[in-house]
């Protein structure tokens, strides 16, 4: 499509629509959040197209595409194996695989976003999020390999005069916080950071003592330029797993997706 077919095909959307669908500068363009709100529609009408057309056709699975978001350690960790034996089992079903801070996982596959995410199982499941637990993970205190710099007392970490680099939001960091509020604990936070991975390479380069999974850790390309604290306190663990709702685990092609992650073979892999 040429660029002025393409401009005119949004100038009569945005006129049936009835607002602006886009903001235009000189420096790109970029949706209204009327944009967005538009998009989430399409997107879903497009995929209940396919569904329906699926149905009526009598097909197992359409070719339509599944829309996954992941941290990159998950990437890395728990889907290699599912997505290449699904690709081997349904070939005509696409697959569309974003990576992003963990945190925003479980927020964006509720707007609708994306059909399916890889995300830790919150402390309070939302109604309409459907969970399959595929590892349980540590949760982890770092520090810099130099030990000296790890502040201590008694023999353990002392959070109270230890300088701490902290995931901004997420699972980690309410733990911690629950932590810190039960033991009247005034912690010193030198760095917020979006995603665990972040909070790994800031731990290295010395800007104070983090908390990440274990399950992160082990995948980080800075694992060994890092320490796990032993002598520090224990947090709960907490389970990683892949998330849907019901409305997208109606569309055949996600809930044979569900299934296979949900097989024997794939969790003994894990």
């Amino acid at each position: 499509m040429s660029a002025s077919a393409l401009t005119r095909a949004i100038q009569r959307l945005e006129e049936n629509v009835g607002i602006s669908l886009f903001l235009r500068d000189n420096r790109g363009v970029a949706l209204t959040e009327a944009g967005i709100t538009f998009s989430r529609y399409a997107r879903q009408a497009l995929l209940d197209w396919e569904s329906m057309k699926s149905e009526l056709s009598g097909n197992e699975l359409t070719s339509g595409e599944i829309s996954i978001y992941a941290s990159v350690t998950a990437v890395y960790n728990l889907l290699p194996n599912l997505l290449e034996a699904f690709r081997t089992r349904y070939p005509s079903v696409q697959l569309s695989l974003k990576t992003g801070a963990a945190e925003d996982a479980v927020p964006q596959l509720l707007t609708g976003e994306f059909d399916l995410a890889v995300a830790a199982l919150p402390d309070r499941q939302p109604g309409k999020l459907e969970f399959l637990p595929l590892r349980k993970t540590a949760l982890v205190f770092i520090g810099p390999k130099d030990k000296s710099t790890v502040p201590m007392r008694d023999g353990s970490l002392d959070l109270a005069t230890a300088t701490l680099v902290l995931p901004s939001s997420g699972l980690s960091r309410r733990r911690l916080d629950a932590y810190l509020n039960k033991n009247s604990i005034r912690p010193q936070i030198t760095t917020e950071v979006s995603g665990n991975e972040a909070s790994i390479a800031m731990v290295r380069l010395g800007c104070g003592i983090g908390v990440v999974p274990e399950l992160v850790l082990e995948k980080s390309p800075f694992r060994d330029e890092v320490q796990i604290i032993d002598k520090a306190p224990k947090l709960a663990a907490y389970e990683v797993g892949l998330c849907s709702t019901q409305k997208s685990l109606n569309r055949r092609s996600v809930a044979a997706l569900w299934e296979l992650a949900s097989g024997e073979n794939y969790r003994a892999e894990l």
